[in-house]
């Protein structure tokens, strides 16, 4: 991202907003937001093998593992305000597992970038079915969305929730319903 580019549109659009970018409290704004759009969108520079870095081990385990309330923080490409929430992964392997750190850093890979939350749980669960051919995936995100908040209709409580399903838990309902009692666990 060319940083200096950045900086001239976003003094631009404060002018046509009707503020004054050489106001005191708006002089290093532009400079502040490039910088703050690059860390935002910086899931566009990650590559998934840097992301697993060799975490990919050998395992005869074959029971569900669920990584469950994974933060994320995303832009929708609709509007480019913010949506947040929890990213709920879990998956039953087949000879391999990940490290359990590499889950969220896939999500983070796919969060920060302009997003819609369906597409960013179906990235999810289509990178993880990928790299480790498991028998299953199932991703569940919940999102608060801004630009549904703030504007729009302005319902500043509802929560969006996606899912994306492959192998057993799409196929077995027994065990999507067994990752559904485990996610309303408290």
């Amino acid at each position: 991202m060319n940083i200096e580019k950045v900086e001239i549109l976003i003094k631009e659009l404060l002018k046509e907003i009707g503020e004054d970018p050489t106001r005191e409290g708006l002089l290093r704004t532009p400079l502040r937001a490039a910088k703050a759009y690059e860390f935002l969108t910086r899931g566009y520079k990650k590559d998934i093998k840097e992301i697993l870095n060799n975490a990919i081990f050998s395992e005869k385990y074959d029971e569900m593992v669920l990584v469950r309330d994974i933060d994320y923080y995303s832009l929708c490409e609709h509007h480019l305000l913010p949506f947040y929430g929890k990213v709920h992964v879990a998956y039953i392997p087949d000879g391999k597992i990940v490290g359990l750190s590499k889950i969220p850093r896939i999500v983070d890979m796919f969060a920060r970038r302009l997003q819609v939350q369906e597409r960013m749980t179906q990235q999810i669960a289509d990178t993880i079915k990928e790299v480790l051919n498991p028998k299953g995936v199932a991703v569940v995100s919940e999102g608060f969305h801004m630009c549904m908040m703030m504007r729009g209709v302005e319902k500043q409580n509802s929560k969006a929730t996606a899912s994306a399903m492959h192998g057993l838990f799409r196929d077995d309902v027994r065990t999507r319903n067994e990752f559904m009692n485990l996610l309303n666990l408290k």
